[in-house]
């Protein structure tokens, strides 16, 4: 492993063990099994079983302490009981509403949304040509923000940027209410503030849906995109970014890395299998999305690229493939594109503790010394 690639490994390593060290140092330690049971709880790390629970095996969607549970847990401490949420319903109306999500979400609409999202890039980004720097964190968030209210066609005159920050509230205070163990005392009421905060910016009524779509859409691009900015800088990827034909497959490939949801907790429905080991309905599933794509080994590369249904599984499989995929592709691509030309260096980077996904409180980047000469070359 060269130097900056290890140098990148580390530091993007640090989100993990300093927002979660003990979780994380778990799953380090019993990464080489395909999957393991512990008591009624199966870890699973093999891609194939991975996939396998995804696609084959019948899933509990709003058990307590799974994504949909706590999405589910957000709106009950609201008093609000909604049968069109995305994470946890199930049957027709499941593929109805995800049917809707898609169409909104599809090549059509992701265009319409870069027509937004490109001319902010471009202004947010102006300080570097200047010397200054830029908050990667804090552009990503303003970006997110934008892209969700374009999405659900709010009038809210809610700042994106407030709007990004209440999705994260939300899902910060609703994976503190679901961690194991003894109930937090006002973790419910933290949920029902900010779930109820959120939904009142978003101004989107009494639909549950744009909430959930919020908290998903701000808390994946939040965590991802910073981190695959200081990949690029601390392993010097700018190369490969800046090519128009390289830069598609290095965005797959840092997606991969940086796999935002690099945990999905689940609940067996019904009994089945998971890489030929016996489920029993009722088991918990922690499908560690970081060790089935290969995160943890290598580093992203578009020469030398991972298999395509390897690195799919970062937006999981079959029925639960997320509708996303598409946008948080085109997103990423124009990012790492808008920045390539500056090849910019990290100068402070600061891991946030309280957030639902693993990620940076602040990435703070400035143009590099390589930025002259690629301009020159110009």
């Amino acid at each position: 492993m060269s130097g900056s690639v290890a140098r990148a490994r580390r530091r993007d390593r640090r989100v993990y063990v300093r927002s979660h060290p003990v979780l994380f140092a778990l799953l380090a330690a019993t990464r080489r099994w395909p999957v393991l049971r512990i008591g009624r709880t199966l870890l699973v790390n093999d891609a194939g079983a991975y996939r396998e629970v995804l696609t084959r095996l019948p899933l509990d969607r709003t058990a307590p302490g799974t994504t949909g549970g706590a999405a589910r847990s957000a709106l009950d401490a609201t008093g609000h009981r909604d049968g069109g949420v995305l994470f946890d319903q199930e049957g027709t109306g499941h593929r109805a509403g995800r049917r809707d999500l898609a169409r909104s979400l599809g090549t059509d609409g992701v265009e319409q949304l870069r027509t937004m999202w490109r001319p902010l890039l471009a202004r947010r980004l102006e300080p570097l040509a200047a010397g200054g720097e830029v908050d990667l964190v804090g552009l990503t968030r303003e970006l997110s923000g934008t892209v969700v209210r374009a999405l659900l066609g709010t009038a809210a005159s809610a700042s994106p940027a407030a709007v990004a920050e209440a999705a994260a509230h939300v899902a910060a205070a609703s994976v503190r209410g679901e961690l194991p163990g003894p109930r937090r005392r006002g973790a419910r009421a933290a949920v029902a503030r900010s779930t109820a905060r959120l939904r009142e910016l978003l101004g989107t009524g009494d639909d549950a849906l744009p909430a959930m779509v919020a908290v998903a859409a701000v808390n994946t691009t939040v965590a991802a995109v910073p981190r695959a900015v200081a990949w690029c800088a601390d392993a010097g990827l700018w190369e490969q970014a800046a090519d128009d034909v390289l830069r598609g497959p290095l965005t797959d490939e840092l997606l991969r890395v940086t796999v935002a949801s690099p945990l999905l907790p689940r609940v067996a429905a019904a009994d089945g299998t998971a890489g030929g080991c016996p489920v029993r309905a009722g088991d918990r599933l922690m499908l560690i999305a970081r060790h089935a794509v290969d995160a943890h080994h290598g580093a992203p590369d578009a020469l030398r690229p991972a298999a395509p249904e390897l690195a799919r599984l970062v937006f999981g499989a079959g029925p639960h493939t997320c509708p996303g995929a598409r946008l948080a592709r085109t997103l990423l691509a124009d990012v790492l594109e808008a920045v390539a030309p500056y090849r910019p260096v990290v100068v402070r980077a600061v891991v946030d503790r309280g957030a639902a996904l693993p990620g940076w409180r602040t990435l703070t980047v400035r143009r590099g010394p390589a930025h002259s000469l690629s301009e020159a070359s110009r």
